[in-house]
């Protein structure tokens, strides 16, 4: 199968050594024309050096390798972006005078009226065109047909999206109509299924970026997304800070329940010293239990020691906990120690 086959079309003001077109297709003749081809060329160093080895190894001349093409199919395909204009005008020059019935014909239909004299005209050689006597046309792929291959062919683009986000930690979801929408977007690229991928990226390279990390958990492409798509991440990112910070207030009080297991001494954060917490988790990019680990990792000894000398085993914690820790607990001892003096 060889793609892209229109390239290799000779340009028909072309001047000198042509090493693109005419010649290829030259090349290409002598594969197509059922004969046995040598596997390497007696130009190729490698060539020449496996020779010499097997004449050195058999003493006489080394086996020519070659491979028949008798029972090859060959299928070629381009995109002929210039026999349209061909056709075209052919069909209207057959159409100037009184007998001739005019014929309207609509662009995406000149390709059923192709004739092998369009490809020679086009930069074919006849030999070469003439070895291939089947020809098909395929029409654009539609909207339908590119929501069908979103939704159902294999490697389907929904589902590379879905394992892209949820190794983020977002579960993505998807309404039809969206989808349909999008389907009518990349039908407007005329690249075919390739233009799937256009729309996509241009739609969800944002949002990739900047979700990743936002504390978002569920994403849902709605008709709305897929036609505001800034409008709508930046609701969806004020959303995934605030579940974010909801998260991490709750681990936050998670770490002071297991203090007070571990240590029999209760700490509770006001809301001050919650809202300090998230934002340095957030800011530092650390989990909560990490942070405050980091952060208190000394207060079980220090409020013993103030339950030691006034009997307190319940703690609150300000927002100076937060950006000092190791002061205020100093604070704490230092007044369970001379209360009348702090006072």
């Amino acid at each position: 199968y060889i793609d892209e086959i229109d390239k290799i079309a000779a340009a028909s003001n072309l001047s000198g050594r042509d090493v693109s077109g005419r010649g290829v297709q030259t090349t290409l003749l002598k594969l197509m024309e059922e004969t046995d081809v040598p596997v390497r060329s007696a130009n190729d160093l490698q060539s020449q050096l496996q020779a010499a080895f097997e004449f050195q190894r058999r003493g006489g001349k080394a086996k020519r390798e070659t491979i028949s093409t008798r029972h090859i199919l060959f299928v070629v395909s381009g995109a002929f972006e210039r026999l349209k204009q061909q056709v075209s005008r052919r069909m209207t020059q057959s159409q100037i005078g009184f007998s001739a019935e005019p014929r309207q014909v609509m662009d995406n239909e000149l390709f059923q009226f192709v004739r092998t004299q369009d490809f020679i005209e086009y930069g074919f050689e006849p030999e070469f065109i003439g070895r291939l006597p089947v020809r098909v046309v395929c029409e654009e792929l539609t909207a339908d047909d590119l929501h069908s291959i979103m939704k159902f062919s294999e490697g389907s683009i929904l589902r590379q999206y879905e394992r892209a986000f949820r190794a983020y930690g977002i579960e993505i979801s998807f309404e039809d109509d969206a989808l349909r929408i999008i389907a009518q977007e990349a039908a407007k690229e005329k690249t075919g299924a390739r233009g799937l991928l256009t729309v996509w990226e241009k739609l969800f390279r944002d949002y990739k970026y900047h979700l990743a990390g936002s504390g978002l958990t569920q994403l849902r492409v709605s008709t709305e997304l897929v036609r505001e798509p800034k409008q709508v991440l930046e609701r969806l990112m004020a959303e995934g800070n605030r579940q974010e910070a909801a998260g991490l207030k709750h681990s936050a009080q998670t770490f002071s329940d297991q203090f007070k297991r571990e240590h029999g001494l209760e700490i509770r954060f006001d809301e001050a010293a919650l809202q300090r917490l998230v934002e340095r988790a957030q800011a530092e990019r650390m989990t909560m239990p990490e942070l405050c680990a980091h952060l208190f990792k000394d207060y079980q000894f220090g409020l013993s020691l103030v339950q030691k000398n006034t009997g307190q085993s319940s703690f609150v914690l300000l927002r100076e906990a937060i950006d000092a820790p190791d002061k205020f607990l100093s604070d704490l001892v230092v007044q369970s120690h001379y209360p009348l003096a702090s006072a």
